[in-house]
């Protein structure tokens, strides 16, 4: 992790004393501060209420904001499970709190727009529009959500395809069998497998950045990841992939990892390196044109989203920059805020920071 000092070179700001009560609320998961303020995960590209019942990130990963629409600017998301949005209580999110669990109860159902508007006594325009504006999402887009959700989890489990389809809501046609497939990245029994339980290799480097993990497949360079420890990279190694049969190979992966070493050195990267990318299609869109940003160059949030032809995408380009593996590889620490702040990053934003004054360095 950065110093302060380091952080003050570089132009960002050291832990204030907000920041620390801030902090020490997160750790107690002090309800009572709920409202007053929210903390994004810049290794999840969400933010959440003080009192979210998930697993605490590093400290290194988090960033305070007074206001959830001050994270969503950064190109965060509300977290779907303590939904940071609904902490003010007003009527309108008690509503969508109320939509929420009917959703979450009916995921077996086709639960139309003009069914929860029947339910819940409103119009289906004014029931989306209120919906929206309180999550950042459709009615639909979050029952999709908590149906992969509920797949995922059905699948990491082990149980079979078919039980872990029906049990997360979805019918066994073809086509949804596809969509499934085309949401996880990869066809559903594969992800069920963890990459088909295939061997995935690894190795680490010191880098500039800190210690660096680089993971490979058969088919080529699976992960790149930073973190502060070998430990942490393992275990998110096998967070990524948990049935996949994980072994240590620094000879047999020691020329891509000198290759990405010489990379955060300026120098150019080998365009033969071999990728294994799984992405959804509009991940797949946005990370190649990441790819096709200058090096040292930068493009906001808004720019990416024009220029692969889905301008009113935004946050859908912030989260397929959240979901990427494959640091450096694919560049998504050049996609920066509209006013030119650093916004998120999964490795921490002190990472971006350096990282991007190497790229202006080298030129």
């Amino acid at each position: 992790m950065l110093s302060n000092a380091i952080l003050e070179q570089q132009g960002l700001s050291a832990v204030s004393g907000d920041d620390h009560k801030w902090w020490q609320a997160v750790l107690a998961r002090d309800a009572a501060q709920d409202g007053k303020f929210v903390f994004a995960v810049s290794s999840t590209g969400v933010f959440c209420r003080p009192s979210c019942a998930a697993k605490h990130p590093r400290r290194a990963n988090v960033t305070f904001y007074r206001r959830a629409e001050e994270a969503e600017r950064d190109g965060y998301r509300a977290c779907l499970r303590c939904r940071p949005k609904a902490a003010t209580g007003s009527t309108q999110v008690e509503t969508v709190k109320g939509i929420c669990r009917y959703i979450e109860q009916h995921l077996d159902e086709p639960v139309t727009l003009s069914r929860l508007a029947q339910v819940f006594h409103q119009s289906p325009f004014h029931l989306q529009r209120t919906f929206k504006a309180v999550l950042g999402v459709t009615p639909r887009a979050y029952a999709d959500s908590c149906r992969m959700n509920q797949l995922k989890r059905n699948l990491q489990a082990g149980h079979s395809v078919t039980r872990a389809m029906y049990d997360a809501g979805y019918g066994s046609s073809s086509r949804l069998y596809e969509r499934t497939a085309s949401q996880l990245g990869m066809t559903p029994d594969k992800y069920r497998r963890g990459a088909v339980a295939a061997p995935i290799r690894y190795t680490f480097a010191e880098s500039p950045l800190g210690r660096m993990l680089v993971a490979a497949t058969d088919k080529g360079i699976c992960a790149i990841q930073f973190a502060d420890s070998e430990q942490e990279l393992v275990e998110g190694l096998k967070h990524e992939f948990p049935f996949a049969n994980r072994r240590r190979d620094d000879d047999g992966l020691r020329s891509w990892k000198d290759g990405l070493l010489k990379r955060l050195q300026g120098h150019k990267l080998n365009s033969s390196l071999p990728l294994d990318i799984q992405a959804t299609a509009f991940q797949r869109r946005v990370w190649e044109y990441l790819q096709s940003i200058p090096y040292g160059a930068t493009r906001s949030y808004g720019e990416v989203a024009k220029a692969i032809g889905e301008p009113r995408a935004t946050r859908a380009v912030a989260r397929a920059c959240a979901s990427n593996r494959l640091a450096v590889a694919i560049p998504c620490h050049r996609v920066v805020r509209e006013d030119g702040g650093l916004g998120g990053y999964r490795w921490g934003v002190e990472r971006k920071q350096a990282l991007l004054e190497l790229e202006r360095r080298g030129r």
